[in-house]
């Protein structure tokens, strides 16, 4: 493959040291904003002047350095690896803590690395990253040796986002991924999606015990997001989740491929965001053989998974 970033792509936004270049892509009134120095994640999603994400700085991730991102993949596991350790065909394995103040790691080490530019052009990109545990620091990030690709579309509503994780080891390995959207949310918006169950978390934000996704768990009717706190993971999620701006005449929505079975849901009070994550796997999904559904993926080598996930604005004005 070629890399083929023209100069008129780069620079879009102000470049820092801490985020690199932005390649943007646009198409009518849409742009789409990409951080391939930084983790191969989304600085911002526009159209016609308006922001759908609410970039977000978090210091509990040093490994993006302070700088706001939009979204950011999570692969090749979402969410959390309870201990940051986990046995594997019989082997066990420890993982680096990445994220402050928990003995945990999180969101896999894609959103770590810098990103190749395989190709992009006015409307469309495609990024890569080649995992390689050849010394001990490398290992600790993931045992494994993989390669995902990130392929982005953008459509004058929205854009899709195609993942493809390739085992690339001499030896099978338990895969997982998704992706972590920062949305914007006003004080009235609303979200809404359907879902069997819901994980309830532990003490050290691990899942303890799935309850059904009904009564205050329930999100088939759209609820107001803002003002309360929620960081679980839903299962058997339907692949399709709206987050409305009644009082702003818009929504965006979310649909994914049937391999995205699980939907992470994150909001703070004081936030103006959500993050709603379509992800294949539970969150500690390595340490729950017991779960039928858990959704991690056991690749042989060179066996390859991918999935997609549209992103679209919709007018709800009348």
């Amino acid at each position: 493959m070629t890399e083929t970033v023209g100069a008129e792509a780069l620079g879009t936004e102000a470049d820092g040291p801490e985020r690199g270049r932005v390649i943007e892509l646009a198409r009518g009134e849409s742009r789409l904003g990409l951080l391939p120095e930084l983790g191969g994640s989304v600085a911002y999603w526009r159209v016609a002047e308006r922001d759908l994400l609410a970039p977000q700085a978090d210091p509990n991730l040093p490994a993006q350095k302070g700088a706001a991102v939009g979204a950011y993949p999570l692969v090749p596991y979402s969410n959390r690896i309870g201990g940051a350790a986990f046995s594997f065909e019989g082997q066990a394995f420890s993982l680096a803590g990445n994220f402050v103040g928990e003995a945990n790691s999180i969101h896999g080490n894609g959103w770590e690395h810098v990103w190749t530019v395989v190709q992009s052009d006015a409307d469309r990109a495609i990024l890569l990253f080649d995992h390689k545990p050849e010394d001990e620091a490398r290992a600790k990030e993931w045992p494994f040796a993989y390669r995902c690709v990130q392929s982005f579309v953008l459509h004058d509503n929205g854009f899709d986002l195609e993942i493809l994780v390739v085992n690339q080891d001499a030896r099978p390995q338990p895969v997982g991924f998704g992706v972590h959207p920062f949305l914007a949310c006003s004080a009235s918006a609303t979200l809404s999606f359907k879902a069997g169950t819901v994980w309830e978390n532990d003490g050290r934000n691990l899942p303890e015990r799935a309850v059904p996704a009904e009564g205050a768990w329930s999100f088939a009717a759209p609820r107001v997001v803002a003002g309360g706190k929620i960081d679980n993971c839903f299962a058997g999620w339907a692949g399709r989740a709206e987050l409305a701006e009644p009082e702003q005449g818009y929504a965006v929505t979310i649909d994914a491929d049937p391999i995205f079975r699980h939907l992470v849901v994150y909001a703070v009070p004081g936030k103006s965001f959500v993050a709603v994550e379509p992800a294949t796997n539970m969150n500690d999904a390595i340490h729950h053989p017991d779960v039928l559904e858990r959704g991690l993926h056991v690749l042989a080598p060179g066996e390859r998974i991918s999935g997609v996930i549209r992103f679209r604005l919709e007018d709800r004005r009348g």
